[in-house]
């Protein structure tokens, strides 16, 4: 006679009552760390419409040559039509000129300023700092068309104060020596303020006993400056030559605005180049190119910086 052997658990059985909240939390968990990928795919299909698509499709077009309406493949003949272009290397010598004289400049004009503006004998520090601000939020191309017309040659406020105390009217915006002086002077206006925000935070967070620890121990405003304030400051310094390089480099407002890259492409940089290539003539393939070799040494300016203030650490 056979017997009936019970059946075990889970083998055979139908799954029993319990099972089904286990499913429904396992559904839940996954859709749980599905989340956060669903919230973040709006702004990265923004990010590849918008920035990484025309990146790419830059790069593309940099290998072929356009010609009208035709576009020929040239592979990399438009970055060997760069190291023998003229005007490429006046642009770039344009642009290293600038970067060399004006930024150490306004670095050291927005330097004195913080250090004016932190010092505990001046009243009225909060209207100084605004005045001194206001020209970072004015926009680029409202302050590129008004210091172009004070700096005009015949009806500019500039010169009529010159000749106001009988000094000779400057060639500022027709000459090329004076159309770089006034676009390193227009530059200088507009971020020397932003510069000196950026000291001045980075100033009052300097502890005041390290100043009064050093004038205990006999050291001068000049020794406290150089051996305490500047120490302090270099986290902020190496930020805004870093931000000055690169801002420098990809200059392209001011000089199109007041000058239109003249006289005598005197003032044409890089970024005035690399306009005027692709949408006056209309060569994008060779732009393209233009614009790579400045991601190229911008790149190269950015890590030797870096480096630079990592071997002085």
């Amino acid at each position: 006679m056979t017997t009936a052997t019970p059946a075990r658990a889970g083998v055979g059985t139908h799954p029993g009552p319990a099972a089904a909240p286990a499913r429904r939390r396992a559904g839940r968990g996954g859709g749980a760390r599905l989340a956060p990928y669903l919230f973040v795919l709006p702004a990265l299909a923004l990010f590849a419409a918008f920035r990484l698509y025309p990146v790419v499709w830059s790069f593309v077009l940099s290998l072929y040559r356009t010609e009208g309406t035709t576009q020929t493949w040239t592979g990399l003949g438009n970055y060997e039509r760069l190291l023998n272009d003229p005007l490429f290397w006046k642009a770039l010598g344009n642009t290293a000129l600038i970067l060399v004289v004006q930024v150490p400049v306004m670095l050291a004009l927005s330097l004195g300023l913080a250090v004016a503006l932190n010092s505990a004998l001046l009243r009225w520090k909060p209207l100084f700092r605004l005045g001194f601000f206001l020209p970072v939020v004015t926009g680029l191309v409202t302050y590129g068309l008004m210091m172009g017309a004070l700096l005009n040659q015949d009806s500019g406020a500039v010169n009529w104060l010159l000749q106001l105390v009988g000094l000779p009217e400057v060639h500022w915006l027709n000459d090329p020596f004076w159309a770089r002086v006034s676009i390193m002077l227009a530059l200088t206006w507009h971020y020397t303020g932003y510069n000196a925000v950026i000291y001045l935070a980075r100033l009052q967070s300097i502890p005041a006993e390290h100043h009064e620890a050093a004038a205990v121990d006999g050291a001068g405003p000049l020794r406290r400056f150089w051996h305490v304030t500047l120490p302090g400051l270099r986290p902020a310094l190496l930020l805004t030559v870093v931000l000055s390089t690169i801002g420098t480099l990809q200059l392209f407002d001011e000089p199109f605005i007041m000058t239109g890259g003249g006289p005598d492409n005197a003032t044409t940089t890089i970024g005035v180049y690399l306009y005027q290539t692709g949408f006056r003539y209309f060569d994008f393939g060779y732009a393209s190119a233009i614009g790579y070799a400045l991601v190229l040494i911008i790149s190269l300016f950015g890590l030797v910086q870096v480096k630079l203030a990592k071997e002085e650490d």
